[in-house]
């Protein structure tokens, strides 16, 4: 009885590992999306993997052919894929429709300050607050705090100066948000231009 319990977890991972290999790339497709719509908010890549008993390479192989799939054929749900996580979401074509059906409350925008302390984390990550406030020219305290329960922002570790101040950086959550597959698909922005003017304001104080 003992040998037989000891045996099954060993012949269960086997029978797995069979069934994963018999698992075309159409079959994957239709794995993922059950996964992922039964699921409803993110999940992350390696959580599918393991579920899957499939690779990275095979996961990637599978996403953007679920992702031609809903594009090529216009359908209302739509891939989206930040950073280690992964999502269906309604296609925004459609937006309008769904909006009249469940006629929901406008979700509060974030403010111009809070758009303007999270754009500067965005692009000169990792940062500290002293050091957003450099750029900013005010405090930001309200605004940090208020991106941490967004979830827009988090710690990120702490710098080697003195008072080791907190790091922050964005989340997966700052580029689901905001539509992004990662920090490369932000769009330029030329800090320079805004140090100069933050140095000459300096010195017209001096």
């Amino acid at each position: 009885m003992d040998q037989t319990t000891e045996k099954m977890p060993e012949e269960t991972m086997q029978n797995t590992e069979e069934n994963s290999e018999k698992l075309d790339l159409q079959e994957r497709v239709g794995i993922v999306e059950a996964i992922l719509f039964v699921m409803g908010n993110a999940v992350e890549k390696k959580e599918i993997c393991r579920a899957m008993g499939v690779t990275d390479e095979e996961l990637e192989e599978t996403l953007d052919a679920l992702e031609s799939a809903y594009d090529f054929n216009r359908r209302g749900l739509r891939l989206l894929r930040f950073g280690a996580h992964v999502q269906l979401a309604t296609r925004p074509d459609y937006a309008v429709y769904v909006e009249k059906l469940l006629q929901p409350v406008q979700k509060q925008s974030l403010s111009q300050a809070v758009m303007e302390t999270l754009a500067v984390i965005a692009y000169r990550q990792p940062v500290t607050k002293a050091e957003i406030e450099q750029i900013r020219g005010v405090k930001c305290d309200y605004s940090v705090q208020s991106l941490l329960a967004k979830e827009l922002i988090e710690e990120v570790g702490r710098k080697e100066t003195l008072g080791r101040p907190i790091l922050y950086g964005t989340t997966d959550g700052f580029l689901r948000h905001f539509c992004l597959n990662s920090l490369a698909d932000l769009p330029e922005i030329d800090f320079s231009k805004i140090s100069e003017k933050l140095d000459l304001e300096e010195h017209e104080l001096e």
